[in-house]
């Protein structure tokens, strides 16, 4: 069948359901030729507001000619309308569950497992909602209100990462609790690092066979790191894509827009002779995982065992410590006119990220004593022979 969005009377004048903003009256139905039965039931959307949704009703019944089977094109016209049937109402969705999903289901995706998934983290999201954003999900778009977020003359500064094979970890340990955090954090962070403030963020999450369990672990930390960061989480995508990955794995994107005023948008000019100071990080945060499973392997660590670095947590639990969101921190020191610029040691490391706020005419001096390396980096240095050169282009080195 197909629903048009205007449908008239004898007079041409549009008629029909218009709550919604759209008349939603069957102009005509498409006939499929085959020996169909002489009468067929026409159903009719109408809104539910005691559902909040869409609901089908039965219209009316048709008496089908003839020649419509010949041209699949049953006319809006006197064709022997039967009266209303009695039967209760359905919702759209009971509709479409008589049988259009057990084919999809068979081929490996489960909207009804999807659906499930929304309603669980519903809650977590509406928990993220600020000024600007309620935070409600299962619309076609993400709503934000700059106005009532108390903006006057804003820039929007927009982000977007992912974890990388950090996520092969938590896929080997199970550990998947704090992913969904680190997704947050390597974008708002670079997003804070431009001198704007988080506003809301949407997640893609994509699996081979949807694990409602893992799903929810991994959205709930998004949420998580959400309210830490102070940003709204407005919206997201599920695919489940059978044949794209592996049994238990799954990839994740995140995107993150926030806000700054015109004239307090960063960095501003940096001179010869201006302080750098470092941040510290809570572990190698979501990059350089691919030199360190590697590291791992050849020296025959396992994730399950103790930390070399640190007997009280396992390898897998200290490789897996979420990054940290420096939005609380940060926020609070843009508005300083001393602050002049913040890099975001992620890809690259030191060596690439921090010319990245700087002119071409400046590079930057480290004070070597005064970056001593983590426990965790320390290992990774030695057990992997790394120069001192290798690990700043690599890791963040603690900062």
């Amino acid at each position: 069948n197909i629903l048009s969005p205007l449908g008239s009377d004898k007079t041409g004048k549009a008629k029909g359901d218009t709550r919604l903003g759209l008349d939603l009256r069957w102009d005509r139905i498409i006939l499929r030729p085959s020996n169909w039965t002489r009468v067929r039931s026409v159903w009719r959307f109408r809104h539910d507001s005691r559902l909040r949704c869409l609901s089908l009703h039965p219209c009316c019944q048709y008496f089908i000619r003839g020649d419509s089977r010949k041209n699949g094109v049953l006319p809006m016209g006197p064709v022997g309308c039967l009266p209303p049937s009695p039967a209760p109402a359905r919702t759209a969705a009971e509709y479409e569950a008589d049988g259009m999903s057990e084919a999809y289901k068979k081929a490996g995706v489960d909207i009804d497992a999807g659906e499930r998934l929304v309603d669980a983290i519903g809650p977590l999201a509406k928990a993220t909602a600020r000024p600007g954003a309620d935070a409600a999900l299962g619309g076609f778009g993400g709503l934000f209100d700059l106005k009532a977020a108390g903006f006057k003359d804003p820039i929007l500064v927009s982000g977007t990462d992912g974890v990388g094979t950090k996520l092969k970890i938590a896929f080997e340990t199970g550990l998947h609790d704090t992913i969904g955090v680190d997704l947050v954090a390597m974008c708002v962070n670079d997003v804070l690092a431009q001198g704007a403030e988080p506003l809301f963020f949407l997640d893609y999450f994509a699996t081979g066979k949807l694990d409602e369990d893992t799903a929810a672990r991994v959205v709930a930390g998004i949420a998580r790191g959400c309210a830490e960061a102070g940003c709204a989480l407005i919206g997201g995508e599920t695919a489940e894509m059978p044949g794209m990955y592996g049994p238990g794995e799954y990839d994740l994107a995140g995107f993150c827009v926030g806000a700054a005023e015109r004239d307090r948008l960063l960095p501003r000019k940096v001179a010869a002779g201006d302080v750098m100071i470092g941040l510290a990080s809570s572990g190698a945060h979501s990059n350089g995982y691919s030199l360190i499973r590697k590291i791992a392997a050849d020296v025959g660590a396992k994730y399950a065992a103790p930390a070399p670095f640190d007997s009280s947590k396992s390898l897998g639990e200290a490789l897996i410590a979420a990054t940290r969101i420096y939005v609380k921190p940060i926020l609070g020191l843009i508005d300083d006119e001393w602050v002049k610029a913040f890099a975001h040691i992620t890809g690259g490391g030191l060596t690439d990220n921090t010319p990245r706020v700087l002119t071409d005419d400046l590079a930057p001096r480290y004070d070597d004593a005064a970056l001593t390396l983590p426990p965790l980096f320390q290992w990774l240095k030695e057990a992997g022979g790394l120069s001192d050169a290798e690990m700043r282009r690599t890791f963040n080195c603690g900062i």
